[in-house]
C-alpha cells in the first residue's frame, strides 16, 4: 500500500505514522530521513543535497526528487511506503507522479489529517520535552505533575524553538499558502480521504486503520 501522509503542523503525522508503521508492513520515510541516508550512503543525489544541505541552503526540488526516487526503488518498499513530509508543493506532487509511474508504482491514497488552527495552535504552544529522556509533554493537554519537571526521569522540560507562537503561527501561514493546495490536486485525483485529527490519537489511529483496512 502507498500511502502520503498530509496536515498541518501539530496535526500528530508523527504519531499516526508510528501507529502505521506497527501496524502495517511499510516503511515510513520522512524528508529529513531520506536526505540523512542519501548523505550517509555518498550517493550521487545524496552529495550533491549535503553541498546545499552544508551551506544551510534549501535542497532544490530536482535534487529531492532525486533523492526520492532513489528511496522509493529500495527492495523494501516492494509492499509500500508510507511517505511523510513530501511532497509540499504541486510541483513537487506531479513530480512524484512521473517518480511513481516510472517505478511501476502508484498512490493508493493521500491521508490527510484534518485539526483546526486555534487547536494546532494549543498543541504546539503548550508542546515541552524532556531534556534528558525525551518525552514530549502538552502543558494543556498532557501536563506533568510538577510543572517543568518530566514526570518519567525528574529532567528538565523545554520548548523547543519552532513551537513558541511567533514561530508557529508562521508555520500555519506556510502551511495554507504552499501545502494545502495539494488537498484539492489529489482530491481531484480520487486519491485524498481526511480524519479528524482532533480526537485522541488512539481513536484517530481506529478510523485510519479501517480506512487502510478497506483500502487494503
Amino acid at each position: 500500500m502507498n500511502i502520503i501522509l498530509m496536515g498541518p503542523p501539530g496535526a500528530g503525522k508523527g504519531t499516526q505514522a508510528a501507529y502505521i508503521k506497527k501496524e502495517f508492513p511499510i516503511p515510513h520515510i520522512s524528508t529529513g530521513d531520506m536526505f540523512r541516508e542519501a548523505v550517509q550512503n555518498g550517493t550521487p543525489m545524496g552529495l550533491e543535497a549535503k553541498k546545499y544541505m552544508d551551506a544551510g541552503e534549501l535542497v532544490p526540488d530536482q535534487v529531492t526528487i532525486g533523492i526520492v526516487e532513489d528511496r522509493l526503488s529500495m527492495p523494501d518498499c516492494s509492499p509500500g511506503f508510507l511517505l511523510d513530509g513530501f511532497p509540499r508543493t504541486i510541483v513537487q506532487a506531479e513530480a512524484l507522479d512521473e517518480v511513481l509511474k516510472k517505478l511501476g508504482k502508484k498512490l493508493d491514497v493521500a491521508l490527510n489529517i484534518s485539526v483546526p488552527e486555534d487547536v494546532l495552535t494549543a498543541r504546539m504552544v503548550g508542546r515541552v520535552f524532556c531534556t534528558s529522556c525525551k518525552t514530549v509533554y502538552n502543558t494543556i493537554f498532557n501536563p506533568t505533575t510538577i510543572a517543568g519537571v518530566c514526570d518519567k526521569c525528574g529532567g528538565k522540560l523545554e520548548q523547543r524553538n519552532d513551537d513558541k507562537a511567533e514561530t508557529v503561527k508562521n508555520r500555519i501561514k506556510v502551511y495554507n499558502e504552499q501545502t494545502q493546495p495539494l488537498l484539492a490536486y489529489y482530491a481531484q485525483q480520487g486519491n485524498l480521504v481526511t480524519v479528524d485529527g482532533q480526537k485522541d490519537p488512539r481513536e484517530v489511529f481506529q478510523d485510519v486503520r479501517a480506512l487502510l483496512e478497506r483500502l487494503g
